[in-house]
């Protein structure tokens, strides 16, 4: 299911934070998305503009680990001509495309210290200098950032300004990893199949149950982005309208299918000769039990009883325990 703009999903998790973007995207208040590599801030920071005053305006993007700085000044700010050897003419930075709109700085802490201090200097009083110019200009931009750094470490190294910490921290929405939301998993599947179906021109229309056992398994070290790349690469690869295990990709969570439950060992066997219950039967009875003294927090609940999100969440699914 898509719980709004783009953003799929049916855990607890994503809907919390779904509702804090709802409440936060109609103000023009600066936000700081925190969060893993690939967790999905870049979706998040989509939604928050779709939902501002200002969706009719630009959305501009720039991760700003992936432009080595001297350029990312310029990209950023833009140049005058002249003011660099190959400056040719005059340039608009990306502050100033956004106009009107949002800008989205991806990874903000690994931008360097000197260009920091600019950025503080658009906060405090809404305006850019092209590089090689003598004049200001005026822009009206509503700024979301995103890190997967503890900025306050990197303020205790001195890597980053505390005074632009806290003006990008007005708002603070945390991305959780896609390990801690496994129940997203399927949706996210249907959600990416969906998407490249369309354009890939595929008919793919299921998942075969190998496949889901290994993707529900799987830990995803590059959270949904990695998720993405692999029902990306399936649906290229899938034939008969079905994806199996052929279809994925090579080495990709292979290690899942030795971590996923046998048949023979789930099945509800007898032990200890008649009179006594199946280790599946206490397993069932205390995930269940536990549930309803938490209220049905899945956390809590993992917690209580010593295992991962997770792992849980295979459980429940396993012994059909409604979420």
């Amino acid at each position: 299911m898509l719980v709004g703009e783009n953003i799929a999903g049916r855990s607890p998790a994503i809907k919390k934070v779904y509702n804090l973007i709802s409440k936060v995207a109609p103000t023009d208040s600066t936000v700081l998305l925190t969060g893993e590599t690939g967790a999905g801030k870049g979706i998040f920071a989509e939604a928050i503009h779709a939902l501002s005053k200002r969706a009719d305006g630009p959305f501009v993007a720039i991760n700003c680990s992936a432009i080595p700085e001297t350029l990312l000044e310029s990209e950023l700010f833009g140049y005058k001509k002249g003011s660099y050897t190959g400056a040719a003419s005059d340039r608009k930075g990306l502050m100033e495309e956004a106009n009107k709109g949002s800008i989205f700085l991806d990874e903000i802490g690994d931008m360097s210290l000197s260009l920091q201090s600019k950025m503080l200097h658009v906060l405090e009083n809404g305006e850019v200098r092209r590089l090689g110019d003598n004049e200001s200009k005026k822009i009206d931009v509503r700024i979301i950032a995103a890190t997967n750094k503890d900025l306050w470490k990197e303020i205790g190294l001195g890597k980053f300004r505390e005074d632009l910490f806290f003006r990008i921290n007005v708002v603070r929405l945390h991305v959780p990893p896609l390990r801690e939301r496994p129940e997203d998993i399927p949706v996210l599947i249907r959600y990416f199949m969906e998407k490249y179906n369309k354009e890939y021109n595929k008919n793919v229309s299921r998942v075969s149950e190998d496949v889901l056992s290994v993707l529900g398994h799987y830990d995803y070290p590059g959270n949904v982005r990695e998720l993405e790349n692999i029902v990306k690469h399936s649906i290229i690869f899938s034939e008969n309208g079905i994806i199996t295990k052929a279809d994925l990709p090579s080495g990709i969570p292979e290690t899942a299918l030795l971590e996923a439950p046998k048949k023979e060992e789930t099945g509800e066997r007898q032990i200890l000769g008649d009179g006594f219950q199946t280790i599946a039967a206490v397993e069932k009875r205390l995930i269940s039990e536990t549930l309803q003294k938490t209220k049905n927090n899945h956390t809590m609940t993992a917690k209580k009883l010593g295992v991962s999100r997770s792992t849980l969440w295979r459980k429940m699914k396993e012994y059909g325990i409604e979420n």
